[in-house]
């Protein structure tokens, strides 16, 4: 039943001379799902990436893309896929238009599809009004945003965006993730990866944690959540580390699990407001406090003993 996933990948390898970068991991995504790798950079995420669309030879394992063997139909699978890269590989000598219609010559659409399409998909990324500027004069999140149009020429049944809002500011992440939630809620298939947990939790129906190569949890978000984390977290911080280290010996009945970070110390807690109460009545009295939900960043640092961005 391989054949019947968009992506099926069992044991799947990769190594660079002595390094493991993808250690033995197995994935499925199917049609019209939103799919995630979420980790820090190292992680594996590019990687797996460049072997799903057919960049990078696996050195191990099972995979199927479209139903197809990226070892003997890479071509065919390309002619299907849309690719959104973490490098910027647009012509800046080019008009917005002209990188579209270009790009959807190598797919053999004709210049009348190509031009027509570009002027469909230059509106769908609110860049309609800047068809005719040369991409240098544009900023980060137009340039990503034309990526994405630029991807999507071939009408292509795969979408992998690779880490696709990395260096935006926070509007034009928020624009590049409403782009891709109207793709999504169209019925398209996104494969993503990401190191922003806020970002898997906004677009992925399912994701994997990875670290060091590894899958390390699989689920819906809220899902890996609720298995691995408390429903608030409460957040303290101290002065200095001495004050920090003298807070942590009284802390021992207060919430379920404590996680001792530089600076900060994390308690992880199913009442978070009744356990800021417990905090007074033991005379702690943190330089701040903040009570919150768990995240998947908590997930994460839980299952690896490190954050996201470390």
């Amino acid at each position: 039943m391989q054949r019947d996933a968009m992506i099926a990948a069992t044991g799947l390898t990769k190594q660079f001379a002595d390094f493991t970068a993808v250690d033995h991991i197995s994935v499925r995504v199917e049609r019209g799902e939103s799919f995630g790798f979420l980790g820090p950079n190292g992680a594996g995420k590019t990687s797996t990436m460049r072997m799903i669309g057919c960049i990078s030879e696996r050195d191990a394992g099972q995979l199927t893309v479209l139903g197809m063997d990226p070892a003997n139909e890479g071509a065919a699978i390309r002619a299907r896929l849309g690719v959104v890269p973490q490098e910027d590989t647009l012509d800046l000598d080019l008009t917005v238009a002209d990188n579209i219609v270009i790009y959807g010559r190598y797919f053999g659409l004709d210049r009348a599809q190509t031009k027509k399409r570009a002027d469909e998909l230059l509106d769908f990324v609110q860049l309609a009004d800047r068809s005719n500027d040369r991409v240098d004069v544009l900023s980060g999140g137009m340039r990503r945003r034309l990526m994405i149009a630029r991807a999507l020429v071939n009408q292509p049944e795969l979408i992998l965006l690779d880490e696709p809002t990395t260096g935006l500011d926070p509007q034009a992440r928020h624009l590049v993730w409403e782009r891709l939630y109207r793709l999504k809620r169209d019925g398209a298939t996104l494969v993503l990866t990401t190191h922003y947990m806020d970002e898997a939790q906004q677009l992925c129906d399912r994701l994997v944690i990875m670290d060091e190569g590894r899958i390390v949890a699989e689920g819906s978000p809220r899902s890996l959540i609720d298995q691995h984390s408390t429903r608030d977290v409460v957040e303290l911080r101290f002065i200095d580390e001495h004050e920090q280290q003298l807070a942590v010996s009284r802390l021992e009945n207060i919430g379920q699990r404590r996680e001792v970070l530089a600076g900060r110390v994390l308690i992880y807690s199913n009442n978070g407001d009744a356990d800021v109460e417990r905090l007074s009545a033991v005379g702690l009295h943190p330089e701040s406090l903040l009570v919150r939900r768990s995240t998947l960043e908590d997930v994460f640092l839980k299952l690896t003993g490190r954050s996201l961005d470390e």
